[in-house]
């Protein structure tokens, strides 16, 4: 299995990015997938999660209504589109696939529910 995370970079506050995680070695389109983050000196963070089938999507409270996470099984890939950034987003962001074959809220935030992470990608919000 293999996650691989692209799309960050600096930002102002206000500003968007889009994450990307392309996956390999499983048969995507069945597994629940989530974004989570870690930001300098602070426990990882679950964000976002979608099913399989991308019809339900969950968030936390403090990203709802700013971020969007998608998904295109056809590419093997997942999104996180992250609007109205602040400072408070700046943190290494990471994919992972869930171990669960239907999980509700929470059984996305439970981190250990997780088969695989990627490298990350760092996503960094200052002016």
């Amino acid at each position: 299995v293999l996650l691989e995370e692209s799309g960050g970079g600096l930002a102002q506050p206000g500003g968007s990015l889009r994450l990307s995680c392309v996956a390999s070695g499983f048969i995507f389109g069945h597994y629940a997938m989530s974004w989570v983050r870690q930001a300098p000196g602070k426990e990882r963070e679950w964000v976002a999660g979608l099913v399989s089938t991308g019809a339900d999507t969950y968030y936390i409270d403090s990203v709802e209504g700013r971020f969007t996470i998608s998904r295109d099984n056809a590419l093997n890939t997942v999104y996180l589109q992250m609007n109205n950034l602040k400072p408070e987003d700046t943190a290494r962001y990471y994919c992972g696939e869930s171990v669960f074959p239907f999980p509700d809220f929470g059984l996305f935030r439970q981190l250990q529910g997780y088969g695989t992470w990627g490298q990350g990608t760092q996503v960094t919000v200052s002016s």
